[in-house]
């Protein structure tokens, strides 16, 4: 429990440090726009030098004490240590800066750090609070997936910056914002890329034994039937890498070119053969 801790505290810091980087190195130098609460400070930095550091905290704070019915007692300890860190590397790092003038670039780089620090955060259960309170809200009683859910609502912040930044600077924060969804997600979900493969044949027996030969991949077989015929059909589960699935594909057409094999993606596999599944 304690490796475990130390370990999340670790990633709170670091996430904290990424988000706040972005927002100091990438976001105010090139007057860019943001979503969530970061999003709301930084408007008010623009229009009245108000510290993005300051009123982060306090509208965080205020958002905490709405949200914190819809949070679980680790994740409102975890959100309370990465807002106060988040808002601490803001003031530390607010006369940071990088000299380029590629704005798409910045934009760019700057949805990496944001995603990569917001995905670190969640992804050992905490959050940044503002927006991401609303998107774990949704998360749980409506089942929207939770980086497309904090998009929805820092649009409608980013949106609202229109009047101050204006349509260029307004459409390279979307860029900024998407990439960002995108690296979030990635962290979230997972670093460790699997394909699932469904196959039905009147050869699984010769399948199974050739993917245990040849793969050294274990197979699981489902039992279904055809709706339209009502026969019993064995269905073969195997959970390969990317690399394997040509190899796969090989076994399969030697062995039963009427095959029907369906493939889809996986972000973690645990347990033998793969990641040990650890708490």
């Amino acid at each position: 429990m304690i490796k475990k801790l130390a370990n999340d505290l670790f990633y709170l810091v670091l996430g904290a440090f990424l988000f706040a980087l972005a927002v100091n190195v990438f976001v105010i130098p090139n007057e860019l726009g943001e979503g969530g609460v970061t999003g709301v400070s930084i408007i008010f930095y623009y229009l009245f030098q108000w510290s993005p550091s300051l009123v982060n905290l306090i509208v965080n704070a205020l958002l905490l004490i709405f949200g914190y019915r819809f949070l679980d007692k680790k994740m409102i300890i975890y959100t309370i240590i990465a807002v106060l860190l988040n808002s601490a590397f803001l003031h530390l790092t607010h006369d940071w800066n990088i000299h380029s003038n590629e704005l798409v670039v910045n934009a760019v780089f700057g949805g990496i750090l944001v995603g990569t620090g917001i995905g670190l955060i969640i992804r050992v259960g905490g959050s940044t609070a503002g927006t991401t309170i609303l998107a774990k809200i949704a998360n749980k009683y409506l089942h929207w997936n939770i980086s497309y859910a904090l998009l929805f609502f820092d649009l409608i912040v980013v949106f609202s910056s229109f009047f101050i930044i204006g349509a260029e600077k307004l459409m390279v924060t979307i860029i900024m914002l998407y990439v960002g969804t995108k690296v979030m997600d990635f962290i979230i979900e997972g670093l460790n890329p699997k394909k699932a493969v469904t196959i039905i044949s009147m050869q699984q027996d010769k399948i199974a034994d050739q993917v245990n030969l040849i793969m050294d991949r274990g197979v699981t077989v489902l039992q279904g039937k055809g709706y339209y015929s009502q026969e019993p059909k064995e269905v073969l589960y195997i959970v390969i890498s990317k690399q394997e699935v040509p190899t796969l594909k090989k076994i399969v057409e030697n062995a039963d070119r009427d095959a029907f094999l369906t493939i889809h993606d996986i972000r973690d596999v645990f347990g033998e053969g793969f990641v040990e599944l650890s708490m």
